[in-house]
Order: C-alpha cells, then sequence, then structure tokens
C-alpha cells in the first residue's frame, strides 16, 4: 500500500474525500460534509499509521487500534489513516457499525469483547452457550457479518483457572467452526490480593500461564510508562513466543497533567503529553500495538501523529517529567499492593475508577462502578501496610481517601 507520509498534503486529501463523505453518511449524519475539510484535514497531518504483525498469524495491524466508542470525528479521521483493528467492535451494536467498515468489511479486524455470565468479573462464570448466544446477537445489532477476534474481557483470575476452566475457549471453537470468529485473545487485568477474588494473582503471572497454554494469540493489558519490570519480562516472553501485544489504559495521569497550567509549562517546547506518549509506546518498547483514547481532532493530531516516529530529545524529557507526576498522582494499576492490605480494600480497582473520572472525565461510569463495589475506599484504616508494595511510592491511604471524596 502507498505510504502516506510520502504523499503531500492536496493529494492526500483528495484521495481521501470520497471516503470521508461515506462514512459520515454512515454515522446517522452526525458529522457532515461542514466537518469534512477539518476530519481530512487531520488525517493528512498524521498520515498513515505504520502496522506490525499481530501474534503467531501474522496479520498486519495499525499499531495504535480503534475502539467501538471511539467518538466519531476521531474514528473517521483514523479510518482514513489506516487504522484497521478494532477492540470493542460490539459496541457499534448501539447504532450499526460505521458504513466504511461495512462496505469494506475485509480491509478491518473487529473483535467483539465477551465478559463472564452473572456476578460480573469477579463472580461471574463462564458458560459456553451463553457466550455463543451473546456473540450471535451481537453480529445482528452491529450488521458485521463476523467478528475477527473474540477476547475474554478481564481475563482469568490466576494461573490454575487458566488451565481448569475451559468454557471460553470451548465457546470460541464452536463459533470458529460456523465461521463467526477466527482468533482468540483475552484483555487481562490483575485479582492479586482482590477480596472478591481468592487467590487471585497479577496480571503477568497470569499472561505467563496463558502464553504458556498457547490457546490465545494475543492479550490486552494495563501499560503506561514508568518501571514496571513485570510486564517488561512478560513483554520479552511474548515477542519470544511469537505471542501479540497491546498495551490499555496506557495515558495515566496525563487528563490531570493537561489541566494543571504550570506542569504543561514546565514540558520541553516542541512536544505535548500525548505526543511524547504515542511515540515512547510505538518505539521504545516491546509492544506490537496500543490503544491511546481521544475524544477530539485536536488531540487526534497531537497524539497519533506520534505513531511509529522515534523519541526525540524533548520526548524523552517529557517522559522523565510526566513518569515523576503520575508516580505522585496516578496509580499505574499493577495490584501490587493489595496482598499487603489486611481491610481486602479492592485499591487498584478504586484508583482506576478515579482515572476514568480525572483523567477521561467519564464522571458517570466511574461514579457507577465505584458504587457497585462491595467495599470501597472508606474501608481503609490508613494502617500504611499498602505503601512498601507500591513500586512507584504512592500515598495510597491519602489517595483512597480522595477518590472516595470524588466518587462516593
Amino acid at each position: 500500500m502507498t505510504d502516506l507520509h510520502s504523499l503531500n498534503r492536496r493529494d492526500f486529501l483528495r484521495s481521501s474525500a470520497a471516503l470521508v463523505v461515506g462514512l459520515t453518511g454512515g454515522l446517522a449524519g452526525r458529522a457532515r460534509a461542514a466537518g469534512a475539510d477539518s476530519i481530512e484535514e487531520a488525517a493528512a497531518r498524521v498520515g498513515r499509521l505504520p502496522r506490525r504483525k499481530l501474534g503467531y498469524s501474522g496479520r498486519e495491524v495499525s499499531i495504535l487500534i480503534g475502539a467501538g466508542d471511539m467518538a466519531t470525528a476521531p474514528l473517521e479521521a483514523a479510518v482514513l489513516c489506516g487504522m484497521n483493528y478494532w477492540h470493542k467492535a460490539n459496541l457499534w451494536g448501539r447504532s450499526g457499525a460505521p458504513r466504511s467498515i461495512l462496505k469494506n468489511r475485509e480491509a478491518h479486524y473487529c473483535q467483539v469483547t465477551v465478559d463472564r455470565v452473572g456476578g460480573g468479573h469477579e463472580g461471574g462464570r463462564f458458560d459456553e452457550d451463553e457466550h455463543c448466544a451473546f456473540v450471535k446477537e451481537s453480529l445482528k445489532q452491529t450488521g458485521l457479518r463476523y467478528y475477527d477476534d473474540l477476547q475474554l474481557h478481564f481475563g482469568y483470575w490466576s494461573r490454575a483457572e487458566v488451565k481448569a476452566a475451559g468454557g471460553f475457549v470451548r465457546a470460541f471453537e464452536r463459533l470458529k467452526k460456523e465461521g463467526l470468529v477466527k482468533h482468540l485473545c483475552l484483555s487481562q487485568h490483575g485479582y492479586a490480593g482482590s477480596s472478591r477474588v481468592p487467590g487471585g494473582e497479577s496480571a503477568a503471572e497470569v499472561l505467563t500461564a496463558v502464553i504458556e497454554d498457547g490457546s490465545y494469540e494475543h492479550a490486552q493489558f494495563m501499560y503506561s510508562y514508568g518501571a514496571d519490570p513485570a510486564m517488561d519480562a512478560l513483554l520479552g516472553l511474548a515477542r519470544t513466543k511469537g505471542f501479540g501485544t497491546i498495551a490499555m489504559k496506557t495515558a495515566r495521569g496525563i487528563g490531570r497533567m493537561r489541566d494543571d497550567r504550570a506542569f504543561m509549562d514546565s514540558l520541553p517546547k516542541g512536544t505535548a503529553p500525548h505526543q511524547a506518549l504515542t511515540r515512547w509506546l510505538t518505539t521504545a518498547t516491546k509492544l506490537d500495538a496500543a490503544v491511546v483514547r481521544v475524544k477530539t481532532l485536536e488531540e487526534f493530531v497531537e497524539t497519533y501523529s506520534g505513531a511509529g516516529q522515534s523519541l526525540r530529545p524533548e520526548d524523552a524529557e517529557a517522559i522523565v517529567l510526566m513518569t515523576a507526576r503520575a508516580d505522585r498522582t496516578a496509580c499505574r494499576l499493577c495490584t501490587d499492593c493489595q496482598p499487603g492490605c489486611p481491610r481486602q480494600v479492592p485499591i487498584a480497582d478504586i484508583l482506576r475508577f478515579e482515572r476514568y473520572a480525572v483523567d477521561d472525565g467519564d464522571w458517570r461510569k466511574a461514579r457507577e462502578l465505584y458504587a457497585s463495589l462491595g467495599r470501597r475506599a472508606d474501608a481503609c484504616r490508613r494502617c500504611g501496610s499498602c505503601l512498601a508494595h507500591c513500586p512507584q511510592g504512592l500515598a495510597i491511604p491519602d489517595k483512597l481517601a480522595a477518590a472516595h471524596q470524588l466518587l462516593g
């Protein structure tokens, strides 16, 4: 395919104009021709997204992937830039898949994300029949005809469960025989120290077992800047085994950084948090791809224009400053602290919900998730047992108290 970085702006705009019209028409008129110029301009400034092989099947996937809840304008621009993998495509069941993807279905990899049945991800079960029924109903709603990837949402609780619980894999095998899915993957959260999952283990421990098991082709997991030896070791193992890796929850603390004018003014000229983050994720790690959430065309350009571009001195300096700031303010969600909590407070979940609110601006989602917890931040007695276990030195009791004030 032609490299869009080598096309001049005029040629790129001309070649993409027809696609913009078709795409906007397929999204219920939410972005009509009046906005097409800005969408084209944003796509031209970003250019073609590089691609890498994902997993042992060798599929070429854009190194930044999209999602079914991606805002309309950035989604349109991303399609023009060659984004071809869509996480949680089943969310398009609310309004139907974008027309540009339906018209060129084979050019896109669409993933369906499936949860455990009953009890949520910390109490639910695997049910082969219900998983299959969910996928089939979702296909009717989205009109996609088939899903490329079947993803287990939240993953397994422990290494033992990877070996013992085969219901999800059997559901995949049934659906694959019917031509409804092609590849098996998972997103993995950490369950070490969870009061609701006795014997739960960290994401790195579980994913090591998943890789060795061989049933799954790739995984999504939480990963961002800052030292993370366990996940770095996992990335090395995955690369050796040909197992695909996609980072999620990548923009640790960036929302609150952008709201802090003094911090933003302290960054080197010529870069920005999302730009430095994307360069780091796509060139300075062993990841195959990453999810970086954007809401506007401005964020799209700032973020996606860094894809596949090496870190410049100003970006490297920004990453150092961002890491120092985030280590004081935003949990990286590793769960290392949870086994040390005598009250079994779900620290990582609470601080994940705080990130949804403060960094993503999704307050309703954050508060609903927080309200669903059986044990909340006010269960903390400030004993400090967790502090020695936090690799980033976060003031966890203070963070929990603040999160309860925000979300409670």
